[in-house]
């Protein structure tokens, strides 16, 4: 083996290293985003099919 492989096999391990962890943190990122997501419509959902203890107004509010 040369010189050359001496640093070519690292630094190339090194860049791997390196690109795998800025995608890595972009993943981990949208994932808590995904999660942000689903959690925002879920409480929405939840908060639609509760009951409401308001006053009806209209044609069919009991007098």
């Amino acid at each position: 083996m040369t010189l050359g492989h001496f640093l070519y096999i690292p630094g190339v391990f090194l860049l791997g290293i390196l690109i795998g962890y800025i995608l890595g943190g972009r993943a981990v990122a949208s994932s808590a985003a995904d999660r942000e997501l689903v959690a925002r419509r879920a409480a929405a959902r939840r908060a639609r099919s509760e009951p409401t203890h308001e006053p009806q107004h209209g044609p069919d509010a009991r007098p």
